[in-house]
């Protein structure tokens, strides 16, 4: 593993499920258990990391490894369940809510695919899982090659044998470890390409110091501006996840009239929902009051799509949630993800990242867990924008409508907000702690009304999205029961 996706995995806790995942719906009819166990199968050779499970070093001499799982059974992978007919989108979201609730076996391949049927109107879905130290949200969306098509009638090859490579013994990954360890230095001396990036990285530390002097006083102004506390603290085994959606063209609408990015858009969009659901909680106190969210930023190069690792960044945005004015709030936001924009382009992250890459693996995880206990009062959110594509998905002939992003909440940071776009349809997934968000429907509703002001602001009428607004969810099922 990378050292980023040795992160994800320490991350890894019995309240911490880190996986990442979705819910695809499509048009019926469904297909059969068995049509879809052997598309992936004839997929797998693609992807070998699903059929890899994670060993861990003795003594964290090394990172984790990915290493054949030779009782690799696909049909533990995939699973079929229903919803009582005919299900709607309140029942689907439920059963989600449920499904994605759950840790994955950390002693098998990270992943799960669920086959969903008696969804009404003869619609069927697919929940997928997949652990973050395995692929990011970018890479993710790239994955879809593994069993979506863009032709209704492609065909598919048949499954293929295979054979697992041999596990390696403890004794040999302690020596594999132990050999890495002493011969990195050297590598790192006499291999030009290694030199290269350390020479790369060094420099890019240099600016990143430079930056970070220019912006003392943004991060001095953070440290003191009040946050909503209620959005962090411990988080518990359940989870609560709520979905709402808007029109791409909605918020191109409105980045034409008022300006920004279409992502300033969206967090203003975001910045409504939080002020409604702080303001029902009466801790809408102050006009300086702020939801402090980190935002993910890719960092992978055109030439690296579809690889199954982590390339990412993130950058911590002060959603203004105390200012009453839709259109300062936009220009806030604006001015610091401008801001950001300047100073990640002064820096060469990815070579800063791949410095990580000479981290300790017994440090990385105890610095890991460090920095998410130090994260339980600086952040109070995650939002994270995943561009999805603008043509037709089909599985097996079924033509996807719609689809919704779940995303890891960790580090007492008790809710985060995966966005989606498929076709001409932004989605909005949250996923919160079950105990601190019994009123996560506020927060969806909110994200909805602000869509609407700012569309308002911008002389045109708000259009009615495509998924019909859900009730309250049920409780998601314990992490980790089965």
């Amino acid at each position: 593993m990378s050292a980023l996706d040795s992160g994800f995995y320490f991350a890894e806790s019995e309240n911490t499920p880190m996986h990442v995942g979705s819910l695809a719906v499509f048009d019926g009819p469904a297909p059969s258990y068995g049509d879809v166990v052997r598309l992936l199968l004839s997929k797998l050779p693609r992807v070998p990391r699903y059929r890899q499970r994670v060993r861990e070093v003795p003594l964290q001499l090394g990172r984790p490894m990915w290493v054949d799982d030779p009782h690799f059974q696909i049909l533990y992978h995939v699973r079929h369940t229903a919803v009582p007919s005919p299900g709607g989108d309140e029942q689907l979201r439920n059963l989600a809510g449920r499904v994605l609730g759950q840790r994955l076996d950390m002693a098998k391949p990270l992943w799960e695919l669920w086959l969903v049927e008696g969804l009404a109107d003869d619609r069927w879905a697919l929940i997928s899982k997949v652990h973050h130290c395995m692929v990011d949200g970018i890479a993710g969306t790239d994955l879809m090659q593994l069993m979506f098509d863009l032709d209704p009638e492609a065909s598919h090859d048949d499954p293929r044998d295979w054979t697992p490579r041999r596990d390696p013994s403890s004794l040999n990954l302690v020596a594999g470890a132990v050999t890495e360890a002493m011969t990195q230095p050297l590598r790192t001396l006499t291999s030009l390409p290694t030199v290269s990036t350390a020479v790369r990285g060094a420099r890019s530390l240099t600016e990143a110091g430079k930056t970070l002097a220019r912006t003392v006083p943004s991060l001095a102004k953070q440290a003191v501006t009040p946050t909503a506390r209620s959005l962090n603290g411990h988080i518990g085994p359940h989870r609560r996840w709520a979905w709402t959606a808007g029109k791409v063209e909605e918020f191109k609408t409105v980045r034409t009239a008022l300006g920004g990015t279409v992502n300033d858009v969206v967090l203003t969009a975001i910045t409504r929902g939080f002020r409604d659901l702080l303001e029902g909680r009466g801790e809408l106190a102050s006009e300086d009051l702020v939801v402090r969210s980190m935002v993910p930023v890719s960092v992978r190069s055109a030439s690296k799509r579809g690889a199954l690792d982590n390339q990412v960044s993130a950058v911590f945005v002060d959603l203004p949630v105390g200012d009453p004015d839709p259109l300062s709030r936009l220009a806030t936001i604006r001015g610091q993800m401008d801001e950001y924009k300047r100073a990640m382009q002064a820096v060469d992250v990815p070579s800063i990242i791949a410095m990580g890459d000479f981290v300790a693996p017994g440090l990385l995880s105890m610095s890991v867990r460090a920095g998410m206990q130090a994260g339980q009062t600086w952040c109070q959110a995650v939002t994270t924008n995943v561009p999805g594509p603008r043509v037709p998905l089909y599985v097996l002939g079924k033509r996807m409508r719609s689809a919704h992003a779940y995303v890891p909440i960790a580090g007492g940071t008790r809710c985060s907000i995966g966005i989606f776009s498929y076709l001409n349809t932004m989605t909005f997934g949250i996923n919160a702690d079950f105990d601190a968000f019994p009123d996560v429907d506020v927060l969806s509703g909110g994200i909805r009304r602000g869509i609407e002001e700012l569309l308002e602001h911008a002389g045109a009428g708000a259009t009615t999205p495509d998924a019909p607004q859900p009730a309250g969810p049920e409780p998601a099922a314990r992490a980790g029961a089965r």
